[in-house]
Formats: structure tokens, sequence, C-alpha cells
């Protein structure tokens, strides 16, 4: 654990501020987003389909070719996870291999590496398919390697696109854990979600998107005072805000 992170767990890991960006020139598809995420920490990232939330992501990350703004990652720039909304995988590569490959371009100690992947495995219940072909597996199962991926090296921050689609109680539960001991050990988190009973019980602030553009942003209070439903559900904000 970084000293710094026992410091001050309110510390910004992650500070977004976009003017504008877009596929192609001249034509946004989101604009003035602005977003931080802290230290032990989850923002959740939320809006209707077609607002803007995947874009965002997808700035923040510099795989679009059009975007003028600043992002910035506290201390190492390079430590963060992007857990991506439909699994990528590569067919001739078993589940072990993918964990081996995600250690190798991060440079993990083989020791570190056994110990991590052995954990992971053990908390998904995937022991038994760790040398299976995830072309076999079901849609479940794929999400929940690349959620093993993304956890394999503890990173600071996590970027996480609708995670729970595809996974079952269980495997939920499971997940929610695991993030809750890292948000414990001090990495901050941004998930975008549309599961919105989920995410109001488990986020600390939230990004609320509409057209491209933050409609709102804030704690639930925040966001309820926004809507201007002080007792409010998360979803009733949204409706209304959106």
């Amino acid at each position: 654990m970084k000293e710094s992170f026992n410091k001050n767990f309110q510390e910004s890991l992650l500070q977004v501020n976009i003017e504008e960006a877009g596929y192609e020139a001249g034509k946004p598809k989101i604009e003035h987003v602005s977003l931080t995420v802290r230290s032990g920490k989850l923002t959740g990232l939320i809006g209707p389909n077609g607002a803007g939330k995947s874009t965002t992501l997808k700035a923040i990350l510099g795989l679009l070719p059009e975007t003028k703004g600043d992002v910035r990652f506290a201390g190492n720039s390079d430590k963060y996870a992007y857990v991506p909304e439909h699994p990528v995988f590569y067919d001739t590569l078993t589940l072990w291999e993918h964990l081996g490959l995600a250690a190798a371009v991060y440079g993990m100690d083989e020791t570190d590496f056994e110990r991590e992947s052995g954990l992971l495995l053990e908390k998904f219940r995937m022991t038994e398919v760790r040398n299976h072909l995830p072309g076999g597996f079901s849609k479940g199962m794929r999400q929940k390697m690349m959620l093993m991926i993304g956890f394999l090296l503890r990173p600071d921050v996590y970027i996480v696109d609708e995670p729970f689609i595809g996974l079952d109680p269980r495997a939920t539960k499971d997940f929610l854990g695991l993030l809750e001991e890292e948000r414990r050990r001090g990495a901050g988190v941004l998930m975008c979600t549309h599961v919105l009973d989920t995410a109001e019980r488990i986020c600390d602030d939230f990004i609320l998107m509409s057209g491209g553009k933050v409609a709102a942003s804030g704690t639930l209070e925040e966001i309820r005072f926004a809507a201007g439903l002080p007792e409010a559900s998360l979803f009733d904000c949204f409706d209304v805000l959106t």
C-alpha cells in the first residue's frame, strides 16, 4: 500500500476535464465533462443509452481521435485497470494464459502472479476452468475473466464499464466484495452502470450524463437537490434529470 494512501484517503487519483471529444473533427459527441476519482471512493457514471458514457471512458483512455481536454492520473499514470463492457479475449489462449499475458504486460513478479491469480480464481470460482479456452465460456464467465485481469495488478484506479452484465448474483457479490477491499486499500473507482439500485447503494458520488453533457453531479443528496426531489431514489432523479 502506498504511504500516500494512508496519509490522505481523499487524494485525487484521476482528474478529467474534457472540453469536447468525438470520432470526427467538428462533430463532438461529448462536451464539458469534468469529474474526479478520489482514493477510496467509487464514482458512478450513469445516464441513458446514447448519453455519452462510453465515449467519456474512451476519451479518458485516450482512444478517441478527436479529444480536447485534460486527463491526469496521479502518481503512477500507468497503474490503472480498464474492464470493458464486452469481453475481449484470444481464442487460442486459456484463462490462465490470459492472466499470464496480463501479468507480463504489467511486469509482475512470477511469485506475485501465481499468488494473486490463484486467489482470484478461487474468489470467482473459476479454478476448475483455468486451463480452458474462453471461447467455450458463458457470457458471465467471460466477464469474470475480464474482472480477474483487472484486479490482478491491484492498480490505483479502476475504470469499469457495465460490470454487472452477465454476472449472476453470487459473482456480483464476489465482485462487489473485491471492489470494497480495493477501496479500503485506497484505490479509486470510476464505474459506468445502468444498474441504478446497486449504484445508489455502493457509489459515493455520481456523474449523471444526458445528451453528451453532465446533467448533474455530486452525492445522492446533491443529485436529489438538482432534481428537486429531496427524498427520491436515484432512479427517480435519473428519470427527472434525463
